[in-house]
């Protein structure tokens, strides 16, 4: 294992990608600790109490390294241009142009790529201007799971003029910062940029998370979750690396004097495709009511009962509402994305248009419909896996009686994830110099 790194780092070209892809994560880190200007301190150490738990700013937290508790510049993080990336995704399907574009190699794919970023320098604006209208007037109530006992304090104690409108350009440039430093990783350093950015930003929130469960003296819990951490890394190394290969053959054929074709080959379908999109849309999801009753505010009536419900079941952890619908909308938005990644009948009429064929099934619409089944059958134990590894660090941590490490199975599957993708680009640009690479 040490040779085969030593060999990584005796290639000019690939340890140049890599320091240059540690340097660029150092340049996030250190953005990261450095905070908006004009905001009160004292609001900022409420903040970093409440980040620290479960509820929707946990989740802000967790994608953003630690930058939204202290409310940096990055405090956004990277999640304008996950969202964004996921609008152009499903548009695709519904817009002709767009899925012309798909189609059309790169230059379709740089097209799509400058769209990406307008629509997130829109979303970072919108989602800029409403968390420092809710924190910087101290309205954002519900917000505050992690600290109940206490009043929110504004992060700007003189108002949103002027100081606010210098926070909410300040919040944008730096996603539109993070946005360019994670193009640089992909076309200078080693890895997808965006995946970086996120490992980085998960990574850095687990030591903590840790030695919170120390800081209580729950050193039996400590090993009991250190075990479980350990147990997760193999089930995601090993759900995924599976995947359901389905074989196809392709017709022999001749051109001039030359036969082509007759070659087997395989379409391989991973066991969990959609990765950790599920999650993402599904905490995205359980904001909205968090920000809709902000919005109707607390009090008496039947605004201040829906503040209380959504204070209660859709930001506790502890709740069972809360598990029970993650978990739910986890499986729901597995299918929804499989549906829109792996289409079959594209993948059908492909296959045809090539001289393909699965043994056994007719071209046309029985492959369609094979296609189709197994996507089906093979979605549900993978987003059943990845609703498992998301829900059962909430389950540990309420039985410990802890509220400070609640994504745990969240931050794993990503950091494994991203680590064996790396792993994989490091393992081929190794082999391709006649290296030995880490996979076997």
């Amino acid at each position: 294992m040490i040779s085969n790194l030593l060999n990584a780092f005796r290639i000019a070209d690939l340890r140049n990608k890599i320091l240059f892809t540690i340097l660029m994560i150092v340049i996030y880190r250190l953005g990261a600790a450095i905070r908006v200007p004009g905001i009160d301190h004292v609001a900022v150490e409420q903040l970093r109490e409440s980040a620290r738990g479960a509820g929707a700013v946990g989740f802000l937290n967790l994608f953003s390294g630690g930058a939204f508790e202290s409310f940096s510049i990055f405090a956004l993080g990277i999640m304008p241009y996950i969202t964004a990336s996921i609008i152009m995704q499903v548009l695709g399907v519904v817009i002709p142009k767009l899925e012309e574009l798909q189609q059309q190699g790169a230059v379709g794919q740089r097209k799509i790529t400058q769209y990406t970023r307008y629509v997130t320098v829109a979303l970072a604006t919108l989602q800029a201007t409403g968390l420092t209208f809710i924190f910087g007037t101290g309205s954002g109530q519900a917000f505050f799971s992690a600290a109940r006992n206490v009043s929110p304090v504004p992060l700007l104690p003189d108002g949103m003029w002027p100081r606010g409108y210098l926070v909410i350009p300040t919040l944008v440039a730096g996603t539109a910062l993070l946005m360019w430093i994670g193009e640089l990783i992909s076309q200078r350093g080693i890895g997808n940029g965006m995946s970086m950015v996120i490992f980085a930003s998960v990574v850095a929130s687990l030591p903590y998370g840790y030695y919170s469960i120390l800081l209580q003296n729950k050193w039996v819990w400590f090993a009991v979750i250190v075990a479980v951490t350990v147990g997760i890394i193999v089930a995601v190394v090993f759900v995924e690396l599976g995947q359901r290969r389905i074989p196809v053959q392709f017709a022999k054929r001749v051109v001039g004097r030359r036969m082509y074709g007759g070659q087997n080959t395989y379409i391989p379908l991973k066991v969990n495709q959609s990765g950790v999109i599920p999650i993402i849309f599904a905490s995205s999801i359980l904001l909205l009511p968090v920000i809709g009753s902000n919005v109707l505010g607390s009090g008496e009536g039947w605004r201040g009962s829906i503040a209380r419900f959504v204070d209660t079941n859709l930001i506790n952890d502890q709740s069972a509402l809360y598990v029970s619908v993650f978990a739910l909308l986890i499986i729901a938005f597995a299918y929804f994305y499989n549906s829109i990644a792996f289409d079959p009948i594209r993948q059908a009429d492909q296959l045809r248009r090539q001289g393909g064929f699965i043994p056994g099934v007719r071209p046309g619409p029985q492959t369609e419909r094979y296609l189709a089944k197994a996507v089906n059958r093979i979605t549900l134990p993978g987003a059943v896996f990845i609703a498992m590894i998301a829900v059962i660090p909430y389950i540990l941590l309420w039985a410990a009686n802890v509220n400070t490490f609640a994504f745990a199975g969240t931050s794993v599957l990503i950091a494994v994830g991203v680590a064996l993708e790396l792993m994989r680009q490091i393992d081929s640009q190794l082999t391709l110099r006649n290296y030995e690479g880490f996979l076997k």
